[in-house]
């Protein structure tokens, strides 16, 4: 396969791109750098480079967990320049897409893909993949109040599906709080929260189905292991 055509197929640009990177000498082929249009090589034993970050092919899913900071935007780019969740992990080498959201002001767990069947199962309600937040709120939650909110809360767009709440703790200013869902509803916790008449001081997603947020620096992440993506794909009936 031609280097272009491969750079290409791979997501890291287009092949009038690809083409431009290789004349800039970003392009490294086993640790050479290559110049050369037109050069071929062998996907399954070349290994290529890009600004010295590795390509990998295009039938390999790339699979990410990120531990997104507050204000980033999750999405590929913004009109408006704010810092997106695609820049914190550019360095992948490809082309990946968050599953789900998790809006600006929210902290934590997201999974980038570029599996769009494994993505829509992942997102879709129908599917019931639980994530789990920490909230942290203002004032003192009653059990009344936890009651519910696990029962369900009516919001502009319909009532909620049941949930899992459990306090973590309270203090006299605020509470921490667990929430479990399997829905992934626009800025859901926080409007479920505030239709109890408690405002979210801080809210962080720590658990998308069987993965969990452990040991990840905030604007750091790593790539899935293979026994965390298959736990991923048997929730959602795939193999």
């Amino acid at each position: 396969m031609r280097l272009q055509k491969f750079l290409s197929a791979a997501g890291v640009a287009s092949r009038r791109a690809a083409e431009r990177l290789i004349a800039a000498g970003r392009v490294k082929v086993n640790g050479t750098t290559v110049t050369k249009m037109g050069f071929v090589i062998n996907p399954a034993v070349d290994i290529v480079e890009v600004d010295n970050r590795p390509v990998r092919p295009a039938d390999e899913k790339e699979y990410i967990l990120l531990n997104k900071p507050a204000g980033f935007i999750t999405t590929l780019a913004d009109p408006y320049g704010r810092p997106t969740v695609a820049e914190l992990a550019k360095d992948s080498g490809r082309r990946v897409f968050p599953v789900g959201r998790l809006d600006m002001d929210t902290s934590g767990l997201l999974l980038l893909t570029d599996d769009g069947k494994l993505a829509h199962r992942l997102a879709h309600p129908s599917y019931g993949v639980e994530k789990e937040y920490i909230a942290r709120v203002k004032g003192r939650l009653p059990a009344e109040t936890l009651r519910r909110l696990a029962e369900g809360i009516k919001l502009a767009d319909g009532i909620t599906a049941p949930a899992v709440v459990r306090l973590i703790k309270s203090t006299g200013s605020s509470s921490t709080v667990s929430l479990i869902l399997k829905e992934g509803r626009n800025r859901q916790v926080r409007r479920m929260l505030e239709a109890v008449g408690y405002p979210v001081i801080d809210l962080k997603r720590v658990r998308f189905g069987s993965i969990k947020l452990s040991g990840l620096k905030e604007g750091h992440w790593r790539r899935l292991t293979g026994e965390e993506i298959k736990s991923l794909k048997e929730l959602v009936g795939l193999r």
